[in-house]
């Protein structure tokens, strides 16, 4: 009865028409960014966090919720008719979805995605619903030295699943920490590594940072590559599949739910691994292996449902526990903050609201997205003819305002303009943004934990591994590095994430 109870508030804030509109908002946002090829939901949701300081805490969450949700599918339009995945999780998708639609099935292909990243995105939110309350009800027995040594396993975990070379996840986590010390020490009230600037004093804010390191350097990026693109026009019969295409897609929107639920709530995992795990499985699996890359159903029911279930799950840390498992939930989080919320297991007993209003609204979102989908295709295929260069102007100006109104000051502009320099060379270094970012935004938390952790036990450091869940924590902190050490582990890492073809 409490589940029915605790919806009953959530739907309650969700079907407000205020919600309503800036979930239907976020929804469209995030198919937008889904369909045009380089902005993606990190960039997107960094640049507007500066919009979200006017909005009431619940309608900044659900939009911006719904922006990354909504990536997920629109990512999946132009890679099955235009063979263009506009988001990294949708590439998979490319494989046999452009086949389906030379072959005059792009309707089927299209509607096997969108009813199987439905069917995901409802489990993935059913599991919300399911687990938030059991681990935010064990959370709250954490003290300390348990935070301190979750934080630890997620920013060790986040190296492990980060896709690229292990040695630079970790220099981009130390990054992140060391960039997190800049400002006033909380206990000492010293300042630390702020060379006089006064703007320093409270340390580098978390969304300048966030705006330049992904949509600056994004933009950078993708100026640089000539653009050849060229749209094909694929003419769209029906979009209902046949019995057999039904019959071929269930069992493979099953797993890949299954593994996108999973994956999903691992720091680090995300829709990306998650729809490359789900398709390499599909492979394996099949009776015939020949015929992906060829237009096979499975090949584009598995991944589109893995990644939106992930895109789902990835919530439950965050919202339970305050831990980020990717770069978009360490920017929820940093809305949160902006909104003068304390991410973590409290959310749920002090905000009802919120925390239940967002997971109502994730049901009500992933409806919203079947019906943009389906009948606007020919108006997401159409933007992909709008020239780069005239978008790139506007998201940059878009940025220093927002940047700028921050605080009325254009210091954050610099900052921003400085951190997209940097996120660029770590783009041409091949080192990933999104360890940095949680380095950045778990850093500062695992230190004041640290310390108070030592304060508590009079500078006893033995505290924890002598409590039971820090130890545990600690222990499987362990494994994964020495995991993370094996050759052949480190081996099946790079090939999940490489693309088959």
């Amino acid at each position: 009865m409490d589940i029915l109870s605790n919806l009953a508030i959530g739907f309650g804030t969700a079907v407000t028409l205020q919600n309503l509109l800036y979930c239907l908002i976020g929804c469209l946002v995030g198919t937008l960014i889904g369909v045009l090829p380089g902005i993606g939901p990190v960039a997107t949701i960094a640049m507007l966090l500066p919009l979200t300081f006017k909005l009431p805490p619940e309608a900044a969450l659900i939009m911006l919720a719904g922006i990354y949700y909504g990536a997920a599918y629109g990512g999946s339009t132009t890679a099955i008719l235009v063979n263009l995945p506009g988001e990294a999780s949708s590439v998979v998708t490319t494989l046999d979805g452009y086949q389906m639609a030379k072959k005059g099935r792009a309707g089927a292909a299209l509607s096997i995605s969108a009813l199987g990243s439905f069917f995901a995105g409802t489990v993935g939110t059913l599991l919300i619903v399911l687990f938030a309350k059991p681990l935010t009800e064990m959370a709250q027995k954490f003290g300390p030295s348990e935070y301190c040594a979750l934080m630890a396993l997620g920013l060790v975990a986040a190296v492990v699943l980060a896709s690229g070379s292990v040695v630079k996840a970790i220099a981009m986590v130390f990054l992140g920490l060391l960039i997190g010390l800049v400002g006033t020490d909380v206990n000492t009230g010293a300042q630390r590594f702020t060379f006089n600037i006064p703007e320093l004093s409270d340390g580098i804010d978390f969304a300048p940072i966030a705006m330049g390191l992904f949509g600056i350097a994004e933009i950078i990026a993708n100026l640089e590559k000539r653009s050849t693109r060229e749209v094909e026009k694929t003419v769209i019969t029906s979009l209902w599949p046949t019995r057999e295409e039904v019959r071929q897609a269930w069992p493979a929107v099953l797993r890949g739910t299954g593994i996108g639920s999973l994956l999903g709530v691992l720091p680090g995992g995300g829709p990306t691994l998650s729809a490359f795990s789900s398709y390499t499985l599909e492979k394996k699996i099949s009776k015939t292996p020949q015929i992906f890359g060829k237009g096979a159903v499975a090949g584009v029911a598995a991944p589109e449902s893995a990644n939106n279930a992930a895109s789902q799950t990835s919530f439950i840390p965050m919202l339970t526990l305050g831990i980020p498992s990717n770069a978009v939930m360490a920017l929820m989080v940093g809305a949160m903050i902006i909104q003068g919320i304390q991410p973590g297991p409290e959310v749920m007993t002090k905000k009802p609201e919120l925390f239940w209003g967002m997971i109502a609204s994730m049901w009500i979102g992933n409806l919203m997205l079947v019906i943009i989908n389906l009948p606007l295709i020919g108006i997401w295929v159409k933007l992909l003819t709008v020239p780069y260069r005239f978008l790139y102007p506007s998201i940059l100006l878009f940025c220093c305002i927002g940047a700028y109104s921050l605080q009325n000051s254009t210091f954050h502009v610099m900052t921003v303009a400085i951190f997209g320099v940097i996120g660029y060379v770590f783009l041409k270094l091949g080192c990933e943004g999104a360890p940095f970012l949680l380095g950045l935004v778990l850093g500062p938390q695992m230190e004041e934990y640290f310390r108070r952790a030592m304060l508590l036990s009079r500078g006893d450091a033995t505290v924890f591994v002598t409590r039971p869940l820090s130890a545990g924590l600690l222990a499987v902190t362990v494994i994964l590095l020495v995991l993370m050490a094996l050759p052949s582990l480190r081996k099946k890492r790079e090939e999940a994430f490489q693309e088959e073809g």
